[in-house]
């Protein structure tokens, strides 16, 4: 193949994969790579997709951290790793999570840790604490935010807030 066919080829297989979603530079040129592009003619692409605006990891991070933040409820560690796996430039990385603000995050850990009290209603307190403690954690949120959260949301709910454990739940 000459360079004007598989450049022809690697424009086609980008446009179709941003016409399903936004990807990230990265992500495509993983995909260019795992169909035998040549590196060259990669490279010519995505800087041509990207002048014209199609690919922008800025705002791919923005919005990528209003969506897993705002709709999934991960904590901005959670987010950054995200961003991180999808080969978005660590100070993209920055300016996109920054936007989460230590109060959004206690918000939507608050907010998750209500609807998990809600879901666990006949489940043993410590029981039930442990599990939306766990939720939260796999969401990335840090054990701090976590047990503040579970109290806001059991205060929010009427409920008597849990003890902290002095060891062994976050050890």
């Amino acid at each position: 193949m000459t360079d004007d066919q598989w450049y022809e080829e690697a424009r086609e297989i980008c446009l179709k994969r941003l016409d399903r979603r936004a990807n990230t530079r990265s992500e495509l040129a993983e995909v260019l790579d795992s169909k035998g592009v040549p590196e060259s003619v990669r490279e010519a692409v995505l800087d041509r997709l990207t002048e014209v605006g199609l690919i922008d990891d800025a705002d791919f991070a923005k919005r990528w951290t209003a969506s897993r933040h705002g709709m999934k409820g991960l904590s901005r560690k959670a987010v950054a790793a995200d961003l991180s796996r999808k080969g978005v430039d660590s100070h993209l990385i920055e300016d996109a999570t920054s936007q989460i603000t230590d109060a959004d995050e206690l918000d939507a850990a608050t907010e998750l840790a209500i609807t998990k009290l809600r879901a666990g209603r006949g489940v043993d307190q410590a029981r039930l604490t442990r599990r939306v403690l766990g939720a939260l954690a796999r969401k990335g949120y840090d054990p701090q935010i976590a047990w503040t959260a579970v109290r806001a949301a059991r205060d929010k709910l009427g409920e008597e807030p849990p003890e902290a454990p002095t060891t062994g739940l976050f050890d």
